[in-house]
């Protein structure tokens, strides 16, 4: 795709999904002729500070419904912030901003309570807002509530997602799909016999005791968050040179999310997750991460899902136990509005 193709285009909702729409949008018009630590694509900025680097992120949250099973867009906020920074190795966090966009006639008895669910996501996370700015547009102009959060924290190594190689072990820290089944059936009230939850949470503590237990055996980091698994492992491997092979056995999926998703007609690795990261391990550190990642309540269905390979560099293929077939990368919304 050049710049002129995206330029005569429209802006489109798959250009927001998390999939290669997006990522090509960033790379031809807000990357174009940029340089510097945005041009890596990272889940936040990495500048030089001392012996040490300064990891920089930020993120907008648009969710329908704003409450949902499990938390609300103040929560979610929070933790993708949170979480955006961890990925990069920065795991306390020193602070966050906040920006919110809030349309006229909103409740300001709801906007108290999504101001609460920050306030516990914050001392969650260990971190606390310290700075933030409030807009009001006229009732139309936007939907309910947007928020704006950026965070900033100190990485003494630097854990990016392009840092696969063939013969990493890649684990996911538990089960997927969680988050956009469960935001899917708030939205058009569907019932699926067991009630759905999303897994929203800041997960730095997790990361924490992983990178103390298996420190530079740690290879790459990335929450496989719009776009669902599949869309993080494609850039993964794109960016790191390698193919991965996926066992589709070996999946965690809650048994509600996989029925909900079958009626559906949802592949599980195309839906968001809000609580989960993919972490590209040395093979001979697979079993330290495993016993760090399931000693952590948010990480006690973590595990094992494939293996990085020289053949098909940038390819995801999905070993289904009859064969192996590629794993198309997303390229659409298929739950607008999760994160």
């Amino acid at each position: 795709m050049t710049m002129a193709t995206v330029t005569a285009q429209k802006i489109a909702m798959k250009h927001g999904a998390g999939g290669r729409s997006m990522r090509r949008l960033i790379e031809k018009v807000f990357l174009n002729g940029m340089t510097g630590p945005a041009a890596a694509m990272d889940d936040g900025a990495v500048i030089p500070f001392g012996e040490q680097f300064l990891i920089f992120t930020t993120d907008s949250h648009v969710i329908h419904p704003l409450v949902f099973p499990g938390g609300d867009i103040g929560w979610l906020s929070v933790a993708g912030t949170v979480n955006d920074l961890a990925m990069m190795g920065a795991t306390e966090p020193l602070g966050l901003t906040c920006g919110m966009v809030v349309e006229e006639g909103f409740s300001i008895e709801d906007l108290s309570r999504i101001q609460n669910s920050i306030r516990a996501a914050c001392a969650d996370a260990g971190t606390a807002i310290v700075a933030g700015d409030t807009k009001v547009m006229r009732r139309g102009e936007v939907d309910g509530l947007i928020i704006n959060t950026s965070g900033i924290g100190i990485a003494p190594r630097v854990v990016r997602d392009s840092g696969l190689r063939p013969g990493d072990q890649i684990i996911v820290t538990g089960t997927i799909g969680d988050h956009g089944m469960a935001v899917m059936a708030a939205r058009h009230g569907f019932a699926f016999g067991v009630p759905l939850r999303s897994d929203v949470a800041p997960l730095n503590g997790l990361i924490r005791a992983v990178l103390d237990a298996a420190g530079g055996s740690v290879t790459a980091m990335k929450d496989p968050t719009r776009g669902g698994v599949a869309s993080a492992l494609h850039e993964m491997a794109g960016k790191s040179g390698v193919g991965i092979v996926i066992d589709e056995s070996l999946l965690p999926v809650r048994p509600a999310v996989r029925a909900a998703a079958d009626v559906l007609g949802i592949d599980p690795l195309l839906i968001a997750n809000e609580g989960k990261a993919l972490i590209g391990v040395e093979p001979g550190a697979t079993g330290i991460v495993l016993e760090a990642l399931r000693s952590h309540p948010h990480g006690r269905d973590a595990a094992v899902i494939g293996r990085c390979v020289e053949e098909s560099p940038g390819s995801i293929l999905l070993d289904t136990g009859f064969g192996q077939r590629l794993l198309s990368e997303p390229d659409g919304e298929l739950l607008p509005r999760i994160c």
